[in-house]
């Protein structure tokens, strides 16, 4: 449901570009390995960014701080109990600031960790390493990986720490690497990637982080259209938002729609927001006041009531925000 979010924001975007532009632009538009989008994701910059918004992953930014694609995978997958329970993120974060030697369990298991640093963070890493570690058949790994897939629902993990322990000891890995293999295990029970479902959601980290970048106003409009979505409310990404540059424009009974749009003939034109932002307001009185404001606009609180049909709790609705400030009267009148 998240990833749907998102994309229906990135559409939005997308559409809001190319309205401006006129011309088409877009998902593969978006320029790849943008240095300026890494550099601020590498500051921990990423409110709105899909994925990457929450505290956990805003503090991991700055310390793997991602320079491709291929790092905004991982990082999609590492803040995750997988990672987390079995001990792997902070030994990948040493070996990736050059702390620590990149090592490997054996030479067989060097193709299944090398674009890992010998760290397994993936889902189908670990069943590569029940396989060449603890000699599981491939019978055996897709048996782990559905009880791995039921395990918060049913349990059934318990049988395999054996198995895969002593499969592993016998091969000559210590204990304590097998611990930790079968804690990841358990932690992907909780909640793991494989690594081609990290690789989809990188890509709208990346595609949202660009815009937040590079389109800063056609970022917060199509957010704000989106809600609710994220870990932010509407007020602290318009305060983000303007932290950044963003020109934003309050809510107007004779300028706004429904939705925030970017109000002028290019992309960096400020932000008006719209009726969906107000608490309490209703889409069907929003498209009455459009409808009525299309003959011509209003001149006082009295013309938009009756030409409108709003009632008190609509008036009331639209004092609140302040959106009525360009009528004769304003405010005041709707009290």
């Amino acid at each position: 449901m998240l990833a749907l979010g998102m994309l229906s924001m990135v559409r939005r975007a997308l559409d809001m570009i190319s309205e401006k532009r006129g011309e088409t632009f877009e998902l593969q538009d978006i320029p790849a390995e943008d240095k300026a989008t890494y550099d601020m994701l590498c500051d921990g910059d990423s409110m709105g960014v899909f994925q990457v918004e929450s505290r956990a992953q805003m503090s991991m930014l700055p310390r793997l701080r991602p320079q491709c694609f291929y790092d905004l995978v991982i990082e999609v997958a590492i803040v995750r109990p997988g990672p987390v329970q079995g001990g792997m993120v902070h030994p990948y974060l040493r070996r990736r600031q050059g702390l620590e030697p990149v090592t490997f369990p054996s030479d067989g298991m060097e193709k299944a960790l090398k674009r890992t640093l010998g760290v397994p963070i993936f889902q189908e890493q670990v069943m590569q390493v029940a396989m060449l570690a603890a000699g599981f058949s491939a019978g055996e790994a897709d048996q782990l990986r559905r009880a791995m897939a039921a395990w918060k629902r049913k349990g059934g993990l318990e049988p395999y720490h054996d198995r895969l322990v002593s499969g592993m000891l016998e091969r000559g890995y210590d204990r304590e690497f097998a611990e930790a293999i079968f804690a990841q295990i358990k932690g992907f029970g909780e909640y793991g990637f494989p690594e081609s479902h990290a690789a989809s959601f990188a890509l709208l980290v990346y595609s949202s982080a660009w815009l937040r970048r590079h389109e800063p106003a056609v970022f917060l409009a199509a957010l704000l259209n989106s809600q609710p979505m994220g870990f932010y409310s509407p007020s602290q990404l318009l305060q983000d938002a303007r932290r950044r540059g963003v020109e934003v424009l309050p809510v107007d009974v004779n300028v706004s729609t429904w939705d925030s749009v970017i109000e002028g003939p290019t992309t960096s034109a400020p932000v008006r927001l719209g009726f969906s932002l107000l608490r309490g307001m209703r889409a069907d009185v929003a498209g009455r006041i459009e409808l009525a404001r299309a003959v011509r606009p209003f001149v006082d609180v009295a013309d938009l009531a009756r030409r409108a049909q709003l009632d008190r709790h609509d008036l009331l609705v639209l004092a609140r925000a302040n959106a009525l400030r360009s009528l004769a009267g304003g405010n005041r009148r709707a009290a």
